[in-house]
């Protein structure tokens, strides 16, 4: 029955148990028996879009989008064309209604619908306010609707088992219901699928393990072993260096392209 719940449902859960982590750490003895609705505080909506580097070139998805402040914001001060999705028919007419007072209807859309079923492929930018078990039943449709170095950034909680590439705490300016006086938000850039054996013509081998983004590399070139001090995925583009060794290239498929001690070489997947 997840599927069902509504967007909004998605921020009273965040909230309550938001609520319920400060209560208990403030000793509180009763949390409280219902989370009102939460919106987004304005420094949390300006810093997740600041933290995903959005652009004019974005296309921001706003996951349970409420009154539409994050895609709103996204075109007024990024110039970013944005989508938010929420089921709530009511908040959809709202969050319309505010985009036009905004002046940004052009730029700022929105549609009913399953924050747990939407379609991400057009996106380069993702937001997200949903409670971790939900984000777990959302990773596997970001992982493989998103392309490579689109940017997801979640509210609050972070996703299980994946690291996130930066997180900030964010203090506000004022309490904020069901948040305090501070929020943490996370960034996670979709990586590419790296992993397996890569070899180029010239006797260069790569073998690749990997974790979301975190991956170990190991090198050889005509059989020997080459010596490798760090290897990074950022998108899909991947370097590799060690003390006779530095490549930089971008993973495309069963191709990895780039420049390897100062020469083009090109590498294909194997397995």
């Amino acid at each position: 029955m997840v599927a069902r719940f509504r967007a909004q449902d998605h921020r009273r859960l965040a909230a309550a148990v938001a609520g319920l982590a400060l209560a208990l750490q403030a000793g509180a003895q009763d949390a409280p028996a219902q989370a009102p609705f939460i919106t987004t505080p304005p420094e949390v909506v300006a810093r997740m879009l600041a933290l995903a580097g959005t652009g004019p070139g974005d296309f921001v998805i706003d996951l349970g989008s409420g009154d539409g402040r994050i895609v709103i914001h996204a075109a007024q001060a990024h110039q970013a064309h944005g989508l938010g999705i929420e089921l709530d028919a009511e908040l959809v007419v709202l969050a319309r209604r505010r985009a036009r007072e905004a002046g940004v209807e052009r730029l700022a859309r929105f549609e009913a619908g399953d924050a747990l079923r939407a379609d991400l492929s057009r996106a380069s930018v993702v937001t997200i306010y949903l409670l971790p078990f939900l984000l777990d039943q959302l990773r596997p449709r970001l992982l493989t609707q998103l392309r490579p170095g689109a940017r997801v950034v979640t509210h609050a909680f972070g996703m299980t088992g994946w690291t996130p590439d930066r997180t900030e705490r964010v203090r506000l300016s004022a309490r904020h219901e069901g948040q305090g006086d501070e929020s943490r938000i996370f960034l996670f850039v979709i990586p590419a699928d790296a992993r397996g054996a890569w070899r180029a013509a010239n006797g260069w081998a790569l073998r690749i393990q990997q974790n979301f983004q975190r991956v170990e590399v190991e090198a050889r070139h005509a059989g020997e072993v080459v010596a490798v001090s760090e290897a990074r995925l950022d998108g899909a583009e991947l370097s590799v260096s060690g003390p006779a060794l530095a490549f930089r290239g971008r993973v495309a498929g069963a191709s990895l392209a780039g420049v390897l001690n100062g020469a083009a070489l090109d590498f294909e997947r194997v397995r």
